[in-house]
């Protein structure tokens, strides 16, 4: 399943995911911290969601409330896991 998530708190400001059978198989960003986010994507490719979220869930960025990669737990979340 192919899905497009609008952050909220971050410098990205959509993410792109495409999920099949509980398995991330694609992630892109728009905006942000290009090399940082292009890392995440890749380190996250062919991790089951539960991973992810559980990794990820609840990081801040600076003194945000928020960051990138619990944005993408977020869109995660929205999309039923």
């Amino acid at each position: 399943m192919t899905y497009t998530y609008k952050t909220k708190g971050t410098c990205s400001s959509d993410i792109k995911l495409d999920v099949e059978n509980g398995i991330v198989k694609e992630v892109t960003f728009w905006g942000g911290c290009n090399g940082n986010l292009q890392g995440l994507s890749r380190l996250v490719k062919g991790m089951s969601v539960e991973a992810v979220i559980t990794r990820l869930e609840g990081i801040r960025c600076g003194g945000r409330p928020t960051s990138c990669p619990d944005q993408l737990c977020k869109a995660l979340h929205e999309m039923g896991y």
